[in-house]
């Protein structure tokens, strides 16, 4: 299933890129904000950096604005995101009010940079020293803004708050931009620099009802680790989006995972409630995912099972490596995109990782063997049985019993 984001670039004062503002974008062609609910933009604009693109491939280091509305901005999804990554740009309509500044200040404070979009100076608003204190840009629309409306701007941050950096928005001549250098802004961003790129993904469709069951389990009083990873072993799309989620969050790390217990350890069971809730209010608005979409996550999960079962008969006590293995050995066909890209981008451990990408390894023959199973070429199952001292008879209740795993837990 493919996804957009539309990525526009800022420059400074020497035309060198500082950072990119990340845009919602609802397909390839539409290279321009379509009428949305401004909640559900940010969200997909969120989603779709974390778990489908990631914010490597997206910035290369650089820290991306993104819009936040009133309601997201008095959430608690910024416990989940990266200060490094991320700033914060409150959207021209959120209300200036004492609670809006007192939860500037707490993002500030966690470490966030916070940009003021499309501002224009209001009499009526008496709270612009306080705000002020905890902004580090504001943002001057320069195509839609008066000449009046700018100085007022420039002359009251220029003069009384040195440590706001103005950005010149929508800048779509050299005059305009010259302008806006001499006067003294230090950012720019517009048609003149370069109009937003649209920056195409794909994603593995979700499975509503394991998310539905997730949320249920971690609302237990005291949540069953172990029921968490079953049901999200369940699934391609959760397993993927978790690894995305550590790789591309405040969680990252330089350790690399080897099962998805030790993923949802890593990130917590506060995180990842948070994110199951933002990916279920998402996903609300998706249309159902295509059979071969659903085909390819079935033979996944049943080559996950499948390793998962032979290790642990062959005795191997890594049996969740295998299990990754087999459940991560399709996504390249799942997310129609290289396999050495993907796997650029999850914390797996090096061993899965050249496994999948066909180097030979002390998991390979146990994931030849399931792939040979589902071909049903008997020749290749014979040589690895002796290989694996593994016997036709119990193969073939490892086959029924990981389809059976599959089957017990109705894809939706």
């Amino acid at each position: 299933m493919e996804i957009f984001i539309g990525r526009q670039p800022i420059f400074d004062e020497n035309e060198k890129l500082f950072a990119y503002e990340l845009l919602y974008r609802n397909g390839q062609e539409q290279n321009e904000y379509m009428a949305v609910d401004s909640d559900l933009a940010t969200v997909e604009v969120i989603i779709n950096s974390f778990f489908s693109i990631g914010f490597d491939e997206l910035a290369s280091g650089k820290p991306c604005f993104i819009n936040f509305t009133d309601t997201l901005l008095k959430s608690d999804i910024f416990e989940s995101l990266s200060p490094r990554e991320v700033v914060v740009e409150v959207l021209e309509d959120v209300p200036i009010t004492a609670d809006l500044v007192e939860r500037v200040k707490e993002i500030h404070n966690r470490g966030f940079r916070i940009a003021l979009d499309d501002f224009v100076l209001q009499n009526h608003v008496s709270l612009y020293d306080q705000l002020f204190q905890y902004v580090d840009y504001i943002k001057v629309d320069f195509l839609l803004s008066t000449e009046v409306e700018r100085h007022e701007i420039e002359e009251k941050v220029l003069r009384h708050y040195p440590h706001i950096t103005l950005l010149a928005e929508k800048v779509e001549t050299r005059a305009q931009y010259l302008e806006a250098r001499t006067i003294g802004y230090k950012l720019f961003q517009g048609y003149y620099f370069k109009q937003p790129q649209i920056i195409k993904g794909n994603e593995i469709p979700a499975n509503m009802l394991q998310y539905y069951k997730v949320i249920a389990l971690l609302n237990s009083a005291e949540p069953d680790i172990d029921g968490l990873v079953d049901h999200i072993e369940h699934d391609v799309a959760l397993s993927f989006k978790l690894l995305k989620l550590i790789n591309n969050s405040s969680k990252r790390t330089k350790r690399k995972i080897r099962s998805i217990k030790q993923a949802i350890l890593l990130l917590g069971l506060t995180d990842l409630q948070r994110w199951v809730q933002i990916l279920i209010y998402r996903e609300w608005s998706k249309k159902p995912k295509a059979d071969m979409y659903e085909e390819l996550m079935k033979t996944s999960l049943c080559r996950a099972k499948l390793c998962e079962l032979m290790a642990k008969r062959i005795g191997y006590r890594n049996h969740s490596e295998y299990f990754l293995v087999g459940m991560f050995s399709l996504i390249d066909a799942l997310l129609e995109k290289p396999m050495n890209i993907i796997l650029a981008q999850l914390p797996l451990s090096d061993e899965i990782v050249e496994t999948i990408s066909g180097s030979e390894t002390a998991l390979s023959p146990v994931l030849d063997m399931a792939i040979a199973l589902e071909r049903l070429d008997w020749e290749e199952v014979t040589r690895l049985e002796d290989k694996l001292q593994l016997k036709t008879d119990e193969l073939f209740e490892f086959v029924e019993k990981a389809n059976q795993w599959v089957t017990n837990f109705q894809l939706v």
